[in-house]
């Protein structure tokens, strides 16, 4: 699955433009690589997102081609430099 489209099945960016214009403008890594939106993730990657100032890291747990709202979180856990984190995008950090 191309990286674009994972970040909008997950729910990690609201739409799969903006994701695309995310990874073109070289803001996505993947597995400290900067990536193109025509990567394709793999279980087990960790994706980091730049959001202006914030960073965002989160581990691919499963795929899929559709979620419901409710499920998207369970394609990916948030993780940090000392590893697992238990937190919601939402959450202020």
């Amino acid at each position: 699955m191309r990286i674009d489209k994972f970040l909008k099945v997950s729910r990690l960016v609201k739409r799969r433009t903006v994701a695309k214009e995310m990874a073109d403008q070289g803001r996505v890594k993947v597995n400290d690589r900067v990536v193109k939106s025509s990567y394709d993730v793999k279980l087990g990657d960790v994706i980091e997102i730049g959001f202006g100032t914030k960073q965002l890291k989160a581990r691919v747990l499963d795929l899929r081609e559709t979620t419901k709202k409710a499920e998207a979180s369970d394609l990916y856990e948030l993780i940090n430099d000392k590893g697992r984190v238990r937190c919601y995008i939402n959450t202020k950090w």
